[in-house]
């Protein structure tokens, strides 16, 4: 695959896919951060409250519990959702479980207050116990999953060790600047129903976008879409603006549009159609040529509103 100087030159790509196991070696290094975000949180705990925050550790799965906590007859402690897994055996004491909940434990979590999992990572909220869960699932410190399409990567984390992970594991295309001109190229389109481009990355007013172009179906017809994604908040995304364009023999199809945050899958932006769909046909057309091989160059631009 050719790769371009500057945003400005044509860039062309061609379908690559990842190689996984190599991907996977380097994950449980990128995740790291995340891990230790999880026991930096007890940390900040004084030594009475860390000791009850151990208490609601469920000891099969060590997540916290949540209403309804069970216990044995000995007053062992476990979650609902091990609860499930373990046959109505107690894992520690292999007592008959029964339907004994632990009421003085759900009560005494009612009067916690505790920082957020991700306060390593800059939110230094403190929460009732019962809300830090809903809080955590949602909150804008959260790490971030790989928006790499194409795999099923398992690698999370901040922006800026995403887009190291990017360029190191995923070898993908980075530019600087906010005007892009590149070309997909693809032999024998016609047996391609499904397709990933290799992502590009751009840098542009400080922050990071990444354009994706697919083959997909939508219904029963061909098309390929391309969308630009931001990496960062949707609030953040906002402030931004793109466009892209195809054309060829006198005709042109353009997309103006909000990049959508990487919180979003690339499978949930493709499936709503948020971005520059191209009908098979039109595309091939646009090529040129006797119409066997795609040839399309996407002209886009990024803005700041």
């Amino acid at each position: 695959m050719a790769r371009g100087g500057v945003c400005k030159d044509i860039v062309e790509s061609h379908p690559k896919f990842l190689r996984y196991d190599l991907v996977m070696a380097k994950a449980d290094k990128t995740n790291i951060s995340a891990k230790t975000t999880n026991r930096g949180t007890e940390n900040h705990l004084s030594s009475s409250t860390n000791g009850v925050y151990e208490l609601l550790e469920c000891p099969m799965c060590t997540k916290l519990m949540y209403p309804p906590i069970h216990q044995c007859p000995n007053g062992h402690t476990l979650c609902s959702n091990c609860k499930s897994r373990v046959q109505n055996c107690c894992p520690t004491c292999h007592s008959e479980l029964g339907n004994i909940r632990c009421l003085a434990l759900e009560k005494v979590a009612e009067s916690l207050e505790l920082p957020c999992r991700h306060q390593s990572l800059g939110c230094h909220d403190i929460f009732p116990y019962y809300s830090k869960l809903k809080h955590e699932q949602n909150c804008r410190f959260r790490p971030y999953k790989c928006p790499y399409a194409g795999s099923e990567c398992t690698v999370t984390g901040d922006i800026p060790n995403l887009v190291a992970h990017l360029s190191n594991d995923h070898s993908v295309d980075m530019h600087d600047g906010c005007t892009f001109n590149h070309r997909y190229v693809k032999s024998n389109p016609h047996e391609v129903e499904n397709a990933t481009w290799m992502l590009t990355v751009f840098n542009c007013f400080g922050r990071q976008f990444c354009l994706h172009f697919e083959a997909c179906q939508l219904g029963m017809s061909p098309v390929y879409i391309s969308f630009l994604r931001f990496m960062g908040e949707d609030t953040d995304a906002k402030n931004f603006s793109y466009s892209l364009e195809v054309g060829g023999y006198g005709r042109k199809l353009t997309w103006q549009g909000v990049p959508r945050s990487i919180r979003d899958s690339h499978q949930k932006i493709r499936d709503s159609q948020d971005g520059l769909v191209i009908p098979r046909k039109l595309a091939l057309f646009f090529s040129g040529g006797n119409r066997k091989e795609l040839k399309l160059r996407v002209i886009g631009h990024i803005w700041k509103e």
